[in-house]
């Protein structure tokens, strides 16, 4: 088993090139997961590590057709395999027909999304590395296709982590290229949905930042992204909670230039008995970013409050009083984060920031 493991973790590193995109490896690695356990259909999301929210999905046309209901079920009502349940449980991959003990009846999301789309079991796997989670891939069995097996879950079990760390490498911004004649990035966007993420107004940049956004998912103009779709969905799970505030509806989005998109929801209040959403799109800055370079690099929370300062231009002694430890501290953390980052001097490591990621003081 170890000899057959290595081999099929060296085909999915393989499959991961160098200068494979996210995009081009979650189809590849669709590919070739069929062979190795059998499904009718698949869905492949990366999510913002920060509020599990999509970021982007690869699937197949049956599924994009019952999108929005599991969305639905993932955010509005209770059900088997949360995937915020999996990224926190020991088990990151988990089978409906397992958590049902083969009554696929109990499932709501079964009896109201799966079967009707002719669709029977299906295995959900949390895609964590080093604690983060990067995505969530879903494969689905059709109607007379048997249960997936407790060998086929501790197969995928077994790949998820490799996996991650693959979606992981691929998550970290890069510097982006400026054409001569390229369009600049759109002005902040602003779009009114209802209830049932109908369109109802939007401004002249909401619909370049819907363009973008199509794009970056292959999507036609009539299809609302992925990613959009979640963070409304999150923002209504919120307001069903009588959650007064939260920022978890916020999404961080690679376009196809490499720049990022930030995506917020959330909930409107007024005198008529509508529900409504307000959705902002627009260019992910220092801070929107900052975390996710953090994450990708294995910072810690106080580590990147200490690279936060440093592109404020704050010195060691200014660094120190603001988060109200000793200089010798602070100097721990350089330490730290110059290994990390492969770098060593502060000049460097801001020069990294803004040429590598594209990151530059707010």
């Amino acid at each position: 088993m170890d000899t057959q493991l290595n081999s099929l973790l060296n085909k999915i590193t393989a499959l991961g090139g160098a200068l494979s995109t996210s995009q081009t490896y979650r189809s590849r690695l669709i590919k070739q997961l069929r062979s190795w356990i059998p499904f009718k259909s698949a869905c492949f999301t990366t999510v913002d590590p920060r509020t599990l929210l999509s970021t982007g999905a690869i699937t197949d046309e049956d599924i994009e057709a019952i999108h929005d209901g599991l969305f639905k079920y993932e955010y509005l009502h209770s059900d088997y395999n949360h995937f915020h349940e999996l990224v926190n449980s020991m088990e990151k991959v988990a089978t409906l027909s397992g958590a049902t003990n083969g009554t696929m009846s109990k499932s709501p999301r079964y009896l109201n999304v799966l079967k009707p789309a002719g669709l029977h079991d299906e295995m959900r796997a949390a895609l964590v590395a080093n604690g983060m989670c990067w995505g969530f891939l879903t494969i689905f069995r059709q109607e007379g296709q048997p249960f997936f097996s407790e060998e086929e879950r501790q197969l995928l079990s077994s790949l998820a982590p490799f996996m991650a760390v693959m979606l992981r490498d691929r998550s970290l911004p890069r510097s982006t290229v400026t054409v001569d004649g390229m369009d600049p990035m759109p002005e902040p966007g602003l779009l009114l949905l209802s209830e049932t993420l109908d369109i109802l107004s939007y401004n002249a940049a909401a619909r370049q930042w819907m363009s973008l956004l199509q794009d970056a998912e292959g999507l036609d103009a009539a299809s609302l992204p992925r990613p959009l779709r979640a963070v409304c969905f999150r923002a209504l799970s919120e307001n069903d909670r009588g959650t007064v505030y939260s920022t978890s509806a916020h999404t961080r989005v690679r376009l196809r230039d490499g720049s990022f998109a930030s995506i917020r929801a959330s909930f409107l209040h007024g005198p008529d008995a509508l529900t409504k959403l307000a959705v902002t799109l627009e260019p992910a800055n220092t801070t929107d970013m900052l975390p996710l370079i953090s994450d990708s690099l294995g910072l810690t929370e106080r580590e990147n409050e200490v690279i936060s300062g440093i592109l404020r231009g704050l010195s060691t002694k200014e660094l120190a009083q603001s988060l109200f430890i000793s200089p010798y501290t602070i100097q721990d953390h350089l330490k730290s984060i110059f290994i990390k980052t492969g770098v060593n001097s502060r000049r460097e490591l801001i020069w990294q920031l803004h040429s590598k990621y594209s990151l530059s003081p707010s």
